[in-house]
């Protein structure tokens, strides 16, 4: 890093000369950060509160809630105050401190819901050994893995972008300090070890989503062989919600880092970084309310207790 005492920063552009649409673009923000900080902490505090939640599968849900509060608040409030305040300027260390943020509740959560998945392969497979198998050092040593992955991850991650030197202009053309674009500016193929770190952990990433895979293909094998309607329902209505996370969470951010790069982003660019960086974790507390009804209750609960 011999290069960061010469640099002040970078710009973050977006919608540079049109302050209607970075308003829009703010309240917009504001809306799905104001939707995810309330259903993430309503899920959160349900499940603290509710004895009956007190259960693998909602303990790994609580650290993926608080996991996806940290991946939307990494980016998303700071953007706000940049479009309202027409103020893109963000100083060297706070770029290096959001890389790093973004990069670790990112690929934590990828582990995060690797684990989960496995849960459910072990609910659903082995009922008569489950309590034996998913016991509490098996979760503690999951979400632990888990965080500890993503920490690795953003420190190679960071380390290695931020070795590099920048040149030209120090502008972003994205609403965050995004690791894609930061690579544009480098000076020469000083960026390669990045592209080692990325192949790493891509390769990584793989691996959670076949493991992912994996573990749904031996539960749909399982569901389907059930007997009773009722017993295949209720297998659903725990593991949909989650498989419908993983495709939107995984999907999104293969799509995003696949599709060619370009030299001047587009709105569709911008809205193809939203759908990773904000959709998920906004709808993520949706789709695990809308079919657990244990989930509905608890909220209900949380609800009756502020009245």
């Amino acid at each position: 890093m011999t290069n960061l005492t010469a640099m002040s920063g970078f710009l973050l552009v977006t919608f540079a000369g049109n302050p209607e649409i970075e308003i829009l673009q703010a309240s917009l923000f504001l809306v799905f950060y104001l939707v995810a900080l309330t259903g993430n902490m309503l899920i959160i505090t349900a499940i603290s509160i509710d004895h009956s939640l007190h259960s693998p599968m909602y303990f790994f849900l609580k650290h993926l809630s608080f996991l996806d509060l940290c991946f939307i608040t990494t980016t998303v409030p700071r953007s706000i105050c940049h479009s309202f305040m027409h103020s893109g300027t963000i100083s060297l260390w706070e770029c290096i401190l959001q890389c790093f943020a973004f990069t670790f509740s990112g690929c934590a959560e990828v582990a995060m819901l690797t684990v989960m998945s496995y849960d459910r392969y072990v609910a659903i497979c082995f009922p008569l050994r489950y309590e034996i198998i998913m016991d509490t050092s098996t979760c503690v040593h999951g979400v632990l893995a888990a965080w500890i992955s993503g920490f690795i991850s953003g420190v190679m991650h960071t380390a290695a972008t931020f070795s590099i030197h920048f040149c030209g202009p120090h502008v972003i053309r994205q609403f965050f300090c995004d690791i894609p674009q930061l690579l544009k500016l480098s000076c020469s193929n000083d960026y390669i070890p990045e592209l080692g770190v990325s192949a790493f952990v891509s390769l990584t990433a793989f691996v959670c989503f076949i493991s992912i895979g994996i573990s749904y293909t031996h539960i749909f094998s399982t569901v389907l062989r059930m007997p009773s309607a009722e017993g295949r329902a209720k297998a659903f209505s725990t593991c949909l919600p989650h498989l419908c996370v993983v495709i939107l969470f995984i999907s999104t951010g293969v799509f995003e880092f696949l599709r060619p790069p370009s030299d001047s982003p587009t709105v569709l660019d911008f809205l193809l970084t939203v759908l990773y960086t904000v959709v998920p974790p906004t709808f993520n507390p949706v789709i695990y309310s809308l079919r657990n009804k244990a989930m509905k209750t608890a909220l209900r609960k949380v609800f009756k207790g502020r009245k």
